[in-house]
């Protein structure tokens, strides 16, 4: 088994950067992949702007050996741009997928049944329907259950691969679950992390940063972390000190910080383990 790609996330719309809407997507895809045994490495907000959507993904799709999920702007509306940013950013035609137009046509006449209407497939609004089936050449299908209109996939030239969903978490997030469960399956288990830290009470981070220093050079590939509070309601003021990175590292690790922690004489609250 290869290691794990990285593991990246765009979310797309204006209605995310002007605070109109609250993104869920961050939350639930780092939730989706730990319990995979995978991690995010990073993650964006991108605002419905072409030139904007189409250098990110020139970037993204340039990158070595990642998987990426970009979750938005994949309609037929004039501030859907993702489809159109793929395929520049790719050097690629936009061009009719006739299995995902054939989706589309399915959802329209299902409308038109719910509706009591005959389906016309020449009306207007149908016509521009197809439009969501009019993907990078190359493409490849990702089923979406909730309304059968597909979301798409493409390669990029290094080994990148970016997973085109809807911006709706009831659509996005299934669409993704299958994409993990049916082609990230091999790396799972590969990122298990573990986080070990203990609060620390009256402590200060500049003394503490040379003890920091020494555990990650003494231990590569975990880290140290370090996260103050003022107005904590159980704790008030006190610093969360730990290590973090793959559980069959940490445990040496921590037992290193914890002795020294003890031996310093930092008065130490409860500790916390968690897994991801």
């Amino acid at each position: 088994m290869s290691s794990p790609p990285e593991f990246g996330l765009l979310v797309i719309g204006d209605e995310i950067l002007s605070g109109k809407r609250t993104d869920k997507h961050f939350s639930k895809i780092v939730e989706l992949l730990a319990a995979r045994g995978l991690e995010l490495a990073w993650a964006q907000y991108l605002g419905d702007d072409r030139a904007r959507l189409t250098a990110a993904l020139e970037r993204v799709l340039a990158l070595p050996r990642a998987v990426v999920f970009c979750c938005g702007g994949i309609g037929a509306t004039p501030d859907d741009h993702t489809r159109q940013a793929a395929a520049a950013a790719l050097g690629r035609a936009l061009v009719p997928n006739e299995e995902a137009q054939a989706l589309v046509r399915a959802h329209a006449e299902r409308m038109a049944r719910e509706r009591g209407v005959p389906f016309d497939p020449a009306h207007p609004d149908n016509l521009q329907r197809l439009q969501m089936g009019v993907l990078p050449a190359g493409a490849r299908l990702i089923p979406n259950p909730y309304n059968g209109i597909a979301g798409f996939t493409c390669d990029g030239p290094n080994g990148a691969v970016v997973h085109f969903v809807p911006g709706f978490p009831v659509m996005a997030w299934p669409m993704i679950e299958w994409v993990l469960d049916s082609s990230c399956n091999h790396w799972f288990g590969a990122q298990a992390q573990r986080e070990h830290s203990v609060v620390l009470y009256g402590a200060m981070e500049a003394a503490l940063t040379p003890l920091m220093e020494r555990i990650e050079a003494e231990h590569p590939g975990v880290r140290v972390f370090s996260l103050p509070s003022v107005d904590h309601p159980v704790h008030g003021r006190h610093i969360e000190l730990g290590v973090k990175g793959p559980a069959a590292l940490v445990p040496a690790a921590w037992r290193q910080l914890h002795d020294a922690l003890r031996g310093r004489g930092e008065k130490m609250g409860p500790e916390q383990v968690r897994d991801r």
